[in-house]
């Protein structure tokens, strides 16, 4: 099958690589859209910012070993940043890459990003800012974040296990969805996890021994400290960026802010980047848990060793009729 003939298929093809925050997602991306002929769509909440480069752990031209990657380094840091946003972006972008005869491969670890583009989720319903969003926002603002929180766990215990008490864009937004439509968003989000996929997809999810991912982590951590995560962030404070803004709120940039403030040490901020991380990968292991179809590589039962892995990929996808046998 030449490049090609894969605008020719019924169903074009799509392979999405995610898994846990510092598993090891980008070498592994790279290895495997060389070897089919593919294109990389970031599928990570930060990345898509221009500054944002240490915290987010983001790839550099240098690094792409010469693969097409979309959705790095697109918006400026004050412009927001939402599952719809990205959805559009996605779409344009893996038109593109079919058009080139090539094969998109969704690679990060924004669970819900990912869901959105490969389930095709239809957003319409969620229209702009309705009245349930303002008083629930007023809300948090007089009795804070832990409240609201509270509030949703009371209507929707699920979908507050997943969420963090300091997320507050996302607990409103549950709430909301609760209260315009009568249905948890839990519920909802259960539905469409089993949509049917427009694509010919393969969908792996790449997975490492707790103790040794939540090590990666800590060193990830202390790497990104030594890079200048710190100057990067006092940086972008200092261009006015808040911790209202989307592209503030992401692990490694919001812990600075009461920091800058003399709130905490810079070893306490340190501290709540790792522990922040770990809790995000233990969150996104949950998601990815629920995902239909996934194909799971646990690195420890391949010996770490990256042949391996990519000669299992491949024959996962020729499984799939997205490489030819």
């Amino acid at each position: 099958m030449t490049e090609l003939s894969y605008m020719n298929c019924s169903e074009r093809p799509l392979i999405v690589l995610t898994g846990p925050t510092a598993v090891g997602k980008t070498g592994l991306s790279l290895r495997l859209a060389g070897a089919v002929g593919g294109s990389v769509v970031s599928a990570d909440s930060m990345q898509v910012y221009k500054g944002l480069d240490i915290g987010s752990a983001k790839i550099r031209t240098d690094e792409m070993d010469g693969i097409p990657h979309y959705l790095i380094d697109v918006l400026e840091p004050e412009e927001s940043f939402d599952v719809v946003r990205f959805q559009c972006m996605a779409r344009e972008a893996m038109k593109e890459i079919w058009k080139a005869g090539r094969i998109p491969l969704l690679t990060g670890g924004t669970g819900f990003y990912i869901q959105a583009a490969v389930r095709d989720i239809d957003f319409t319903e969620s229209g702009g800012v309705s009245s349930f969003r303002s008083k629930w926002e007023m809300f948090a603002d007089t009795e804070g974040d832990e409240s609201l929180h509270a509030r949703l766990a009371e209507v929707d215990p699920e979908a507050a296990s997943e969420i963090h008490p300091h997320n507050r864009r996302r607990v409103i937004r549950a709430l909301e969805f609760y209260e315009q439509t009568g249905e948890t968003i839990s519920s909802h989000n259960r539905k469409q996890r089993e949509k049917n996929t427009p694509y010919r997809l393969a969908y792996f999810v790449l997975t490492d021994d707790r103790k040794k991912l939540y090590a990666q982590i800590d060193r990830r951590v202390d790497s990104m400290m030594q890079q200048g995560l710190e100057a990067e962030v006092r940086k972008l404070r200092e261009r006015g960026l808040t911790e209202s803004h989307t592209s503030m709120k992401g692990i490694g940039y919001k812990e600075f802010f009461p920091y800058f403030r003399g709130e905490y040490t810079l070893e306490r901020t340190v501290e709540l980047i790792k522990q922040n991380s770990r809790h995000y990968a233990k969150r996104q292991l949950t998601w990815f848990r629920r995902e239909q179809d996934v194909v799971w590589i646990d690195k420890a039962a391949f010996g770490y060793d990256d042949n391996r892995i990519l000669e299992h990929m491949l024959d996962e996808l020729k499984k799939r009729n997205i490489l030819p046998v």
